[in-house]
């Protein structure tokens, strides 16, 4: 799929989704706005976060990052769901009970009704995206959540986390619209506060194991080793290592035990070979060590 096609629709909706929040919530005094604008400018931001690890990961490999820097998307990746959810959720939360506590009359809760309407359609348009571009990249939402596109997953959550957060403000500005129930938007907004926190442990919980070194998924491992045992000329493969270098960069270390009576020269060829074929087959793999045994 186009990552950078799912970035910029989300910068692009939340940019426009802050502008719109912003000019009601401030106004009419509605927690329940002014936690969707919060949650939008984060959002923006964390958006921006992940674009710029893309491109900071397309950095050649130096002396110093020989394997390069394709853990740069896991990091802003990681960054961008600390701002957009925890940070975002914190002050949501404080804003949510500041107006449980006090609770007071909007002056316009009808306009934030359309605005967090339009949000939540927002969010929906932001999934439409997503699944566009998955359909075109002929892949799943399974495939999606098990692979390390850290980023476009982050971006992927916040949409859903944003329409479960839209309707619960949009439930709430409504008894206030409708009812006059004032308390309603603080209490609002304390749940949007929590469901972002909540997405916040998510999200950072992936992240964690992406950047201390998470191994390649198990499926694709065996399909590795049934790939390599194929060869005649092993006997075996004593051990497979891999790690996660970036959403498209493993790297993986074979421990393999060749036939008896092979030359230096013919296993040096060989492990070329290997090397070769496995790039082929799997271009994912970009750093492929084998080590041979006797």
């Amino acid at each position: 799929m186009r990552p950078q096609v799912v970035i910029v629709a989300t910068m692009a909706i939340n940019a426009v989704l802050f502008a719109i929040n912003i000019l009601v919530a401030v106004p009419s005094g509605s927690r329940a706005v002014l936690s969707q604008a919060i949650y939008s400018i984060t959002d923006l931001i964390g958006a921006c976060l992940i674009l710029w690890g893309f491109y900071a990961s397309q950095r050649a490999p130096t002396a110093d990052h020989p394997f390069g820097f394709g853990k740069e998307r896991f990091f802003w990746a990681f960054m961008a769901s600390f701002i957009a959810f925890t940070i975002a959720g914190l002050v949501v939360l404080v804003t949510g009970l500041e107006r449980v506590y006090n609770p007071t009359a909007i002056s316009d809760p009808f306009g934030g009704v359309v605005v967090v309407g339009i949000s939540l359609a927002a969010s929906v348009g932001g999934i439409v995206v997503a699944l566009y571009e998955l359909r075109q990249a002929r892949e799943t939402v399974q495939s999606l959540m098990e692979s390390a596109h850290l980023g476009v997953k982050t971006i992927f959550f916040q949409d859903i986390v944003s329409i479960g957060a839209s309707t619960v403000a949009f439930a709430g500005i409504g008894l206030v619209a409708i009812w006059h129930v004032n308390i309603a938007d603080g209490i609002a907004a304390c749940v949007v506060g929590g469901l972002l926190i909540a997405g916040g442990f998510v999200i950072s919980a992936e992240s964690r194991e992406l950047l201390i070194g998470k191994s390649i998924p198990p499926q694709i491992a065996r399909r590795i080793l049934g790939f390599v045992e194929r060869d005649p000329r092993l006997r075996g493969v004593r051990s497979l290592q891999s790690m996660m270098l970036g959403p498209d960069d493993a790297l993986i270390a074979l421990r393999v035990n060749f036939i008896d009576g092979l030359t230096t020269d013919q296993v040096e060829r060989e492990i070329d070979m290997i090397s070769a074929a496995l790039r082929a087959e799997f271009p994912a793999i970009r750093h492929i060590i084998i080590e041979p045994e006797s």
